[in-house]
């Protein structure tokens, strides 16, 4: 199959929209955070919490995508699925870092991507904490604000700043662990930000050399993915695969190409 065909005047609606709800629903998030705030119910473990802000989040970026284009498909964490009939389908993280939204920490974003006929074509992570919004439209490069992103010029793996994550579920964790000590004497060092969201748009930033992490889920990756991509970072998973929930790695290109093998020899891919 060859590239996508999409007007300008699309992606330029969708960018509108997305970036709408994405405002929108930080503000919530934000200014509207309780001092009680209590954990709704469970994912996939005890610590792995979801809030109740997490799901009105997600219903206010569905009401605004309802208003703004009802015959768009949505795909959200907090379960959200419908497929739509217009070809463009919008994948939503309504809360990414929801443990650190729930200590008081800053480092949590709105994910908000639109995909038409299955490519993601706009992505907009907004980070009310920081006072940023990050947002990407393909093949227009990467922004926030009225700057436009690029990754850091090259370096040698041993002087990469590296972001990635831990799952929740005990057994992966460990795992990620031993990958965690096989990378760390082979970079400049680590840091687990809590937002994969966060941690690819600070890849398109310059913020970051390199982000990985297995265990995301599309929500997780479709918006930053696309802007890490379009301020000129390589993307991919194993060798050869893209970046899936198996394994998603975001990186200048001469770090890509030095962190991809090593992640693949230390078994970063499976539990």
């Amino acid at each position: 199959m060859g590239p996508i065909v999409i007007s300008e005047e699309l992606k330029a609606e969708l960018l509108a929209v997305g970036l709408e709800a994405a405002r929108r629903a930080g503000e919530l998030l934000r200014d509207g955070r309780p001092a009680d705030l209590a954990v709704a119910k469970t994912k996939s473990s005890p610590i792995d919490v979801v809030t109740e802000m997490d799901i009105a989040a997600e219903k206010l970026i569905a009401t605004v995508l309802a208003e703004r284009r009802p015959e768009d498909g949505l795909l959200g964490e907090e379960g959200a699925d419908s497929p739509g009939t217009s070809g463009v389908r919008w994948v939503v993280d309504p809360l990414d870092g929801t443990v650190n939204y729930l200590y008081g920490l800053p480092s949590w974003s709105v994910s908000v991507a639109a995909e038409y006929r299955g490519e993601t074509v706009v992505g907009v992570v907004a980070a009310p904490m920081r006072g940023e919004v990050y947002h990407a439209v393909l093949g227009g490069g990467a922004w926030s604000g009225g700057v436009r992103l690029a990754c850091r010029a090259a370096a040698p793996l041993d002087q990469a700043l590296v972001g990635t994550g831990f799952a929740y579920l005990q057994a992966r964790k460990e795992q990620q662990a031993e990958v965690a000590r096989l990378v760390i004497p082979r970079v400049r060092d680590v840091r687990r930000g809590g937002s994969a969201a966060l941690d690819l748009s600070d890849v398109a930033a310059g913020r970051l050399d390199a982000y990985y992490e297995r265990g995301l889920n599309p929500w997780d990756l479709a918006a930053g993915e696309l802007i890490a991509r379009e301020a000129g970072a390589l993307t991919g998973g194993r060798p050869g695969r893209p970046a899936s929930g198996e394994l998603a790695l975001a990186a200048t290109p001469a770090v890509f190409a030095s962190l991809q093998p090593l992640l693949e020899e230390a078994g970063a891919w499976h539990d």
